[in-house]
């Protein structure tokens, strides 16, 4: 750390302010940063300060929290180990019991085990699918879903009022700090077996990567429990590894990221491929096309495959499906066609799993985000990759067993609710740039976008997200990452493709 610091002040100005000029910022996110020295990075006395905020939070506000505890868990990046112990130590010094995963374990596992230990919150040391060089720090609260507003707020004061040099930390054996058991994981195993909606399905070849990440040892588990033969696996990518050595970006999303997954679908003939991203979040999926070929499907694709699963083979009208406003309309359309509820949230997980626990009267039966996060059953509340790919090897099995390909299986829904297209474009741009991009768009939308008029604008505040519906139905949003620096733009239509006019939005977000 010191040859860091003396390398950064014999640098260029620009990089020394980039990692002290203010103080890494805890939103619904929580926090995610490169590892590095300085606030606005992600390091030990970052990490240390966070616990602190949350410890004093949970002391104001849940009056059990010395009782109940919080479960800490991390993944395999840089540091992750470090963070979670500082985690553990800190809490353990104001008095609250934590429960500590032993080794690296995928989010979904330690947002189950939130509510199956009954804690009061949950940590999880991960920076999801973010280049190697960040680390995150993601906190749930005791209902196991993620932190949305007030909680965000209330928390960020709380940090902002530590001293990050007076921190008192605790032993690592103090008697507060103890090990998550292995029947957590037992536990979660079965309840993912459970996610299957049918049996007597033939033998399924599924082609599966864990892209440097935590997920291999879980899910080769859980195809197990679910009566599954174990996957195919990229060997090169199946071990966690800090460096990602073979992608360059550790996202399913990406071009390129699922490659090596896809040779060796070739190679296995395999009926279906997945694969997680680093901390087993998220699903990103392959199918195989009439002339031998793999295609990438989008993260609506895999949605509607699922909800069309789900919905075909479970019943009632109580049924709620859930989905965010960037995602596709097609959900809508086939929950009405269902006679299912289906309800639209903010963008990002936390949402629909409050919208979940907002609708009590409902039966929860999948949700999903176009992000490649999906939910397949009622627990955990937020994205899981793992039961996700389960359902993903069922669906394929039953598709062999009626004599159908997965891309018959989309074509058919194409047929039914129509030729939805969708498309998503970037614009790298600093948080603060393109926070106030969006927002001049938002204040003064266009009128016309290439050659349609622009039919109704609709602004989602809570969001920073800028919907525009043109002549014709094509639907175009804007809106600033919440974890990356750059914009987002989503375009949808039915029969044609937006990707034009999300071309178009770029120099309106940029000069």
């Amino acid at each position: 750390m010191a040859a860091e610091l003396r390398a950064l002040l014999d640098g260029p100005e620009e990089e020394l302010l980039a990692r002290f000029a203010g103080r890494l910022q805890f939103g619904t996110a929580g926090l995610r940063a490169p590892v590095g020295a300085g606030p606005l990075r992600m390091n030990r006395l970052v990490v240390r300060q966070a616990a602190a905020g949350l410890a004093a939070y949970l002391l104001d506000t849940v009056a059990d929290v010395g009782s109940r505890g919080v479960v800490v868990g991390c993944d395999a990046r840089f540091k992750s180990d470090l963070f979670a112990a500082d985690t553990a130590q800190v809490l353990a010094a104001a008095g609250i019991p934590a429960m500590v995963f032993d080794g690296v374990v995928p989010t979904p596992l330690v947002a189950w085990a939130i509510t199956e230990l009954d804690a009061a919150a949950g940590v999880v040391v991960t920076a999801s699918h973010n280049p190697p060089a960040d680390n995150g720090y993601k906190v749930y609260l005791g209902d196991g879903a993620q932190i949305v507003p007030p909680h965000d707020i209330g928390i960020a004061a709380q940090i902002a009022a530590i001293d990050p040099t007076q921190i008192p930390l605790a032993d690592p054996h103090d008697g507060l700090i103890s090990a998550v058991g292995p029947a957590v994981r037992e536990g979660y195993l079965a309840a993912v077996a459970g996610v299957r909606l049918c049996s007597d399905l033939p033998a399924v070849t599924v082609a599966y990567t864990a892209m440097h990440g935590v997920g291999a040892s879980l899910l080769a588990d859980a195809f197990h429990a679910a009566g599954f033969d174990p996957p195919e696996m990229v060997l090169a990518q199946r071990d966690p590894d800090p460096e990602f050595p073979t992608v360059a970006f550790p996202n399913p999303e990406e071009p390129g990221a699922m490659d090596m997954l896809l040779d060796l679908a070739r190679r296995v003939k395999a009926d279906v491929a997945i694969a997680n991203d680093p901390d087993a979040d998220r699903l990103g999926m392959a199918i195989p096309q009439p002339d031998g070929s793999w295609r990438r499907l989008s993260g609506d694709e895999i949605g509607w495959l699922y909800a069309d699963h789900i919905l075909s083979h479970t019943s009632g009208s109580d049924r709620l499906v859930v989905t965010t406003l960037v995602s596709s309309a097609m959900l809508g359309r086939m929950a009405t066609d269902h006679g299912v509820h289906h309800a639209e949230t903010f963008t990002g997980f936390k949402w629909i799993g409050r919208t979940i626990l907002d609708r009590p009267d409902l039966r929860f039966v999948f949700g999903y985000e176009q992000a490649l996060g999906y939910l397949v059953t009622t627990r955990p509340l937020d994205k899981d990759g793992i039961s996700a790919a389960v359902m993903a090897a069922e669906i394929a099995a039953l598709a062999k067993a009626e004599g159908v390909s997965l891309q018959q299986r989309l074509d058919d829904l194409a047929a039914r609710y129509g030729h939805h297209v969708t498309r998503e474009l970037s614009v790298r741009m600093d948080p603060v740039n393109a926070a106030t991009a969006v927002a001049r768009l938002q204040a003064d939308p266009p009128k016309m976008i290439l050659d349609r008029e622009v039919e109704s604008v609709r602004n989602f505040p809570e969001a920073g997200l800028l919907r525009l519906t043109l002549v014709g139905g094509v639907r175009v949003q804007v809106r600033p990452s919440g974890t990356e620096p750059k914009v987002k733009i989503y375009g949808e239509a039915v029969g044609e493709d937006p990707v034009a006019y999300l071309q178009a939005m770029v120099p309106l977000l940029t000069n």
